[in-house]
């Protein structure tokens, strides 16, 4: 099972000069992750080709050692006024996640 150590490196290996790293194990089960990455080199691309790269890096893992990503992929300007909030797609009571159920951003921030 992946530890909170192991998804940080690997996350370090797709994004290696990212400036904040994150990891959040929503289930306890370490299978479940949420996943901030903060880094300048996001300046200039939209959420999706941000999250490709990561999704990309972890697509030999999922759904086995890896079942679910919930990622965060900000510029460095985008990570000062993020309110933090852990979105966890699959809700359960050993969740730590402030927010559960279906992630809804306004259509402009996910072309």
């Amino acid at each position: 099972m992946p530890s909170i150590e192991w998804m940080e490196a690997e996350v370090r290996k797709a994004v290696p000069d990212a400036i904040e790293i994150k990891i959040v194990d929503l289930t306890g089960g370490q299978d479940h992750f949420h996943v901030r990455v903060v880094c300048a080199t996001f300046e200039g691309m939209r959420p999706l080709p941000r999250q490709r790269i990561l999704l990309g890096h972890f697509k030999p893992f999922i759904p086995h050692e890896v079942h679910a990503l919930d990622l965060k992929c900000l510029t460095p300007e985008q990570a000062l006024q993020d309110d933090g909030d852990v979105f966890h797609p699959h809700p359960n009571r050993r969740s730590d996640a402030d927010f559960v159920g279906i992630s809804i951003r306004p259509k402009e921030e996910i072309e």
